[in-house]
């Protein structure tokens, strides 16, 4: 059992999008959450995904930026570059997400697998914007 925790410690440590999928997916439960409340209140599912994804968007923000890119946070001015940007990725996350929940629906797929393609196009897309720009 320790070295199974010591191989999972050292992936932690050493790869980026390990602690990435971490924060992805606190982020996602507070997405999907607000997500599925208000589909079941019978809001428009890409609405639904558009708010569920901002509230994510925040959530991810305070992991990203304190757990996953350690020592790669800007100070003073250029940490409000940064936020930018990391925002701007965001932006792109949200029209993924939404574009892919819009365009699977039209086709007859619930909204919830549809937002489960959502996730996964919107999180590799989002990753590569976030290592290589935001804080590289």
């Amino acid at each position: 059992m320790e070295r199974a925790i010591a191989s999972a410690m050292q992936l932690w440590q050493r790869f980026t999008i390990t602690r990435y999928l971490v924060a992805s997916i606190i982020a996602l439960a507070f997405d999907v959450a607000l997500f599925s409340s208000l589909v079941a209140v019978k809001v428009d599912p890409a609405l639904a995904s558009a708010a569920g994804y901002c509230a994510g968007i925040i959530v991810h923000w305070l992991v990203s930026a304190n757990l996953v890119f350690t020592g790669k946070a800007r100070e003073g001015a250029a940490l409000h570059i940064q936020r930018a940007l990391f925002a701007g990725s965001a932006i792109a996350g949200l029209g993924i997400t939404v574009a892919t929940v819009e365009l699977l629906g039209r086709t007859g797929v619930h909204p919830i697998p549809s937002k489960g393609a959502a996730v996964a196009i919107s999180f590799f897309a989002v990753y590569a914007l976030r290592k290589w720009g935001v804080f590289r």
